[in-house]
């Protein structure tokens, strides 16, 4: 047998071991929360559904209503366990063929050695990849249920001690109870505010890590053949749908897509507010020690002229740290943001950023002065990577598409046309006869 071939036994055997504990658990929390007797239900319809299909119908025929829920229940979790161990596991063997193989990434540079460099300059100008989430409203999970099977596979992903089995075993039980405890399914209908922050909740795992790592393995391995990838090219963009589908969903009104609006923006400013937190928190460079540019000097003074927001004592404690004084001032400008638009005030300029261009212009300020002072690493590493997510997500995390009826379309379209005096042509697919009945029909409708 091949090394691969023990590998995939390996992680088989591991993959099977890490289920049957994770069942075990449940079985205790059933034991738990519902006593024995579901549990032996449980081990009973499941030899059974191996052994003999119509003992077990027969036996499911005569389970009480409430308790068949709590069956259902119980094979459910199961069910949602068992995925997010494979998905784990999945994980790991992804990583060790990365490793031992190189990602899609650097594949696909490899194949790019022999390429014209002109021609792929001017490809990579002009790449956007912009997945779409559209609105399902019956496929939205709940983020309660969401989150705590992210820790237990969080849980399951970190490697563990003999001498900490036990208490990583406890903690995965308790988060295998919560989820026990909590309904899956809502009791009202999810309105459109609820799609939106379930397609959220993936926007801001996605911007937390994922995003940022595949683009900077995209722009290393173009300059691995040559290419750079210019500051202002956005390769990877997001979409939605969600509250903007007035085609699929009669409640999606102009409000409902402001009100979702806003509520991805008051997200992807926090998740910009979490990186620029971050970037405070590394560019203690020091003017004594290197230098910086008349352009970030210039901009700092015109910040703080625009925001007496920022405290004293920073102006005090950063005098000689002008990148991190600068990175404060782009922080009090998103918090400045996104309480406009809570509000719903006016732009301010200087004080808030109309857009993500202005947030992206800041930090390039602050990008091309390190560049010139010493600290090119740090440009093009870290601050690079957060320049280049925030561009991805924007600061509303995902450009909504508006998706109207047809119907709507050609009313609009139609009036236009009616008051140039042309025949509407809404009404173009219909007979001579039909069209030029709706028409004079509307026109009297429209008498005074």
């Amino acid at each position: 047998m091949s090394s691969a071939d023990d590998q995939t036994t390996t992680t088989g055997s591991e993959l099977r071991a890490d289920i049957r504990r994770l069942g075990d658990l449940l079985g205790e929390t059933l034991v738990r929360q519902e006593g024995p007797e579901l549990l032996e239900l449980v081990e009973k319809v499941r030899r059974l559904t191996r052994e003999d299909g119509e003992a077990a119908a027969e036996l499911l025929r005569g389970t009480e209503l409430e308790t068949a829920a709590k069956l259902v229940r119980a094979f459910s979790t199961y069910f949602h366990l068992a995925n997010v161990t494979e998905q784990v596991h999945r994980g790991r063997e992804l990583r060790a063929r990365r490793a031992a193989e190189g990602g899609l990434i650097a594949r696909t540079a490899d194949r790019l050695k022999d390429a014209d460099p002109e021609h792929l300059r001017s490809t990579v100008r002009n790449l956007n990849v912009r997945p779409v989430f559209t609105a399902h409203p019956t496929e939205a999970a709940r983020r309660s249920v969401l989150n705590k099977l992210r820790r237990i596979a969080a849980l399951l992903d970190t490697p563990v001690l003999d001498s900490d089995r036990r208490r990583h075993d406890v903690r995965l039980a308790e988060n295998i109870d919560l989820v026990w405890q909590t309904d899956e399914l809502r009791v009202v209908r999810p309105e459109p505010a609820d799609e939106a922050r379930n397609a959220i909740y993936y926007l801001d795992e996605l911007h937390a890590g994922a995003v940022g790592d595949v683009l900077e393995d995209l722009t290393a391995e173009l300059e691995r053949v040559g290419v750079r990838l210019p500051d202002d090219t956005r390769p990877l963009t997001f979409g939605t749908w969600i509250g903007g589908d007035r085609d699929g969903n009669p409640n999606v009104t102009p409000q409902v897509t402001w009100d979702v609006l806003i509520l991805q923006h008051e997200y992807g400013i926090n998740d910009a507010l979490e990186m620029i937190d971050e970037l405070r928190g590394l560019l203690s460079n020091s003017i004594r020690y290197t230098g910086a540019t008349e352009e970030l000097l210039d901009s700092l003074r015109a910040d703080l002229d625009r925001l007496p927001e920022i405290s004293p004592r920073y102006k005090r404690l950063n005098a000689e740290e002008p990148y991190r004084l600068k990175a404060t001032c782009i922080r009090q400008k998103l918090e400045n943001t996104k309480q406009r638009l809570a509000k719903g005030t006016a732009h301010e300029d200087g004080r808030d950023y109309l857009g993500t261009g202005e947030l992206l212009a800041d930090l390039r300020i602050i990008q091309t002065s390190l560049r010139r002072h010493r600290g090119g690493l740090f440009a093009d590493g870290r601050l690079g990577r957060t320049i280049r997510t925030l561009a991805a997500f924007g600061l509303q995390l995902a450009t909504m598409d508006v998706r109207e009826h047809a119907d709507a379309h050609h009313h609009a379209l139609g009036q236009l046309f009616d008051r140039l005096g042309e025949e509407s042509w809404r009404y173009a697919d219909m007979p001579r006869e039909y069209r030029t009945k709706l028409l004079a029909k509307e026109l009297r409708s429209r008498r005074p």
